[in-house]
């Protein structure tokens, strides 16, 4: 295991505080990466001068446009894929690594790895489900028990914990599951595109193992609650319903977005406006147009 290399994968938008502190993070790491690919989505607050700055990683800076943390970590995630390298592991500008954690995951025989998250007051707030239902109709959102839920501390844990779904907020996959299900799809911008690639890895037969001793910490504070009727509203619509349409274990779980819509637009007059049901029947029609894997995130030939 340890003469295995790995890429770190890091996507970036205007954080250049917290990127900087990520990088200080990887930087002390007791085994370090053999290479730090940091996608920087078009950002204008100094993190240019921030990476050329540094001279203690060995930093491939990939500036592209705003693609959203989906494009970014797809472009990445290639990157890293198209070197050679033996692992990959995803992590947001706004987590900082224990100095051990890289070396904990190195040391486990698995394809595919979370690291498990604390806060900065080092509560547990690993929030991967132990289980994430496709199967029955009636959940209407199929994360269902989370690390956090299960667990009330680190200590509780033992040393390995298999999720179901992960966020590219620590996850690490080998070369060969890359070459297997291909890439994070880009098109969804941003959620789920971390949930949607976890169950390809699954329904190929990968599990995807909690790491107790790889510690992460979040530098923010975690917050999971956004306005539906904003922007950020039809993207959770419209990439939960992708999932189903994708992935749903049966008819009934494929035809649940169309309930949810069905009940949003319905119960629109009740939850304040019509911008929410604006956005969940732009969602459903954009959704069905992505019932496929996008081409570029398919498996490399």
């Amino acid at each position: 295991m340890t003469a295995e290399t790995v890429a770190v994968v890091v996507v970036t938008h205007n954080r250049a505080e917290l990127l900087d502190r990520l990088l200080d993070g990887l930087a002390a790491q007791t085994r370090r990466p053999d290479a730090v690919v940091v996608v920087d989505n078009a950002s204008t607050d100094g993190t240019a001068a921030l990476l050329a700055s540094r001279s203690d990683l060995p930093l491939q800076v990939i500036t592209q446009d705003n693609l959203g943390g989906a494009g970014g970590f797809h472009a990445g995630v290639r990157a890293a894929y198209d070197a050679g390298w033996d692992r990959v592991w995803l992590v947001d500008d706004d987590v900082l690594p224990a100095p051990g954690c890289l070396e904990a995951l190195m040391s486990v025989d698995e394809d595919c790895l979370i690291a498990v998250r604390e806060d900065l007051t080092g509560a547990l707030v690993e929030k991967a489900a132990v289980e994430f239902d496709l199967r029955n109709p009636l959940a209407i959102h199929p994360k269902r028990a989370t690390v956090d839920a299960v667990y009330p501390d680190r200590a509780s844990m033992p040393p390995l914990v298999e999720v179901q779904n992960v966020a590219f907020e620590g996850f690490m996959a080998r070369r060969s599951v890359v070459e297997e299900i291909g890439f994070p799809d880009p098109a969804f911008f941003i959620f789920y595109d971390d949930a949607e690639y976890a169950v390809r890895a699954r329904r190929a037969g990968h599990r995807i193992m909690g790491v107790r001793d790889a510690v992460l910490v979040r530098q923010l504070d975690f917050n999971q609650q956004h306005d539906l009727s904003g922007w950020k509203g039809f993207y959770m619509y419209r990439n939960l319903f992708v999932v189903h349409l994708r992935h749903g274990e049966n008819l009934l779980v494929r035809l649940k977005p169309w309930l949810i819509t069905l009940a949003v637009v319905v119960l629109s007059p009740l939850r304040g406006g019509r911008a929410e049901a604006r956005n969940v029947i732009r969602a459903m029609a954009s959704a069905r147009g992505m019932r496929r894997l996008t081409a570029t995130a398919r498996p490399p030939r």
